[in-house]
């Protein structure tokens, strides 16, 4: 990413060019003036934090050293850690100030910032996965799912990455407790080498394998689970006007179908309407296919992880293999794609549903596609 590069530390002086990142990013300004808890916090308002953490990345040994790409994917990463505070910062009745829920939220704000920017696919998802993760390291240690949590952030982006970025986020504090998070962060390193997920995803038997892994809770991670599955499921992931019916045509053109906007037309629903009954008329048609051991496509947006897991976990549940097709395109390409549809999707619904776009991950099926359909 040309503009992150060009704004990132570099040597010999790795100066952090805070005047014109200012200038570059409306969403650094906006960091500006909102509050902070005091006790973890004492540096002053986001913005504060946020650029002090930038200028103590760029003082790491362990930073400095790795090659310039990664480089410019980690600061990215520091300065974009905190960009949903504006969003979720609140004060309690008993008056202290939290951001709750920043980390998820920053993880969707920053996907689509990078998919406005036109970032390739994997460096986004790699920010977006450590933006989501980058508290992690302070508390997992108190985690009875910690193993799980941090093999997925080894499948989505990488815990030595991790652990920098809780580096950089804590020494980017003025607060009492820095040196036990400090630990805590060396722990959690020295966990992830353990497990065998630090600076590489987290290897399994198989693909059936890590799919029953994150559904099941305590499983060994290295048991070869027997692959019982009956039927594969295709499901589809992607905003409205990225291709999806195009990829089926081309890729399933024989397959029986799910289909959302077939369902939505055939009950009179518009896409802007109560969606309740479309999903359930799904659900129905896919459970027939499944009593039946048919395999089939669902095809339908499916831009968040709750909604796949609706889909996923029935599937599941009838022993069905479920394999993911993420589409996605640029986003002058979507919209005007959807624009010249015979029924588009309004605008403020391809917004909304934009605002809740979480791209598919390893641990969500048997196999996950990324494909561009530009």
């Amino acid at each position: 990413m040309r503009v992150f590069a060009d704004l990132c530390p570099a040597p010999p002086h790795w100066a952090v060019p805070w005047a014109q990142i200012r200038e570059a990013f409306g969403w650094v300004r906006a960091l500006a003036g909102v509050p902070q808890d005091a006790l973890h916090h004492a540096e002053g308002d986001v913005e504060v934090h946020t650029r002090l953490a930038c200028e103590a990345l760029a003082s790491l040994p362990g930073w400095r050293e790795r090659p310039p790409d990664e480089r410019v994917r980690l600061f990215t990463t520091v300065l974009m850690h905190d960009i949903a505070k504006p969003q979720c910062t609140r004060t309690d009745d008993d008056g202290r100030i939290t951001a709750r829920g920043h980390s998820r939220r920053g993880d969707l704000m920053v996907r689509r910032i990078l998919w406005e920017l036109d970032a390739p696919v994997a460096w986004r998802e790699h920010v977006a996965a450590l933006v989501r993760h980058h508290q992690v390291p302070f508390w997992a240690l108190e985690r009875p799912d910690l193993q799980q949590i941090a093999f997925r952030a080894s499948l989505l982006a990488r815990n030595d990455d991790l652990v920098l970025l809780a580096t950089a986020d804590i020494l980017g504090r003025i607060c009492s407790d820095t040196s036990e998070v400090v630990e805590n962060i060396a722990l959690y390193r020295e966990y992830c080498a353990e497990q065998r997920c630090l600076d590489t995803p987290r290897a399994f038997p198989s693909d059936h394998a890590r799919f029953w892994y994150f559904r099941k809770p305590g499983r060994d991670p290295d048991y070869a689970a027997y692959d019982d599955t009956r039927l594969t499921v295709t499901l589809l992931s992607g905003l409205p006007g990225v291709g999806k019916d195009h990829w089926i045509a081309a890729n399933r053109p024989d397959t029986p179908m799910v289909s959302l906007d077939r369902l939505r037309a055939e009950l009179g629903v518009a896409p802007s309407g109560d969606q309740r009954a479309v999903a359930a008329a799904a659900h129905d048609l896919a459970r027939a296919h499944l009593r039946a051991g048919r395999s089939f496509v669902w095809n339908a947006t499916n831009v968040s992880r709750q909604l796949r897991e609706q889909c996923t976990g029935l599937v599941a549940d009838y022993r069905g293999r479920v394999e993911v097709v993420a589409l996605e395109a640029p986003p002058r390409v979507l919209r005007d794609r959807n624009r010249a549809r015979a029924a588009p999707v309004p605008d403020a619904v391809v917004d909304r549903l934009v605002r809740r776009w979480e791209t598919p991950d390893p641990t969500e099926a048997h196999r996950v596609d990324w494909l561009t359909t530009a």
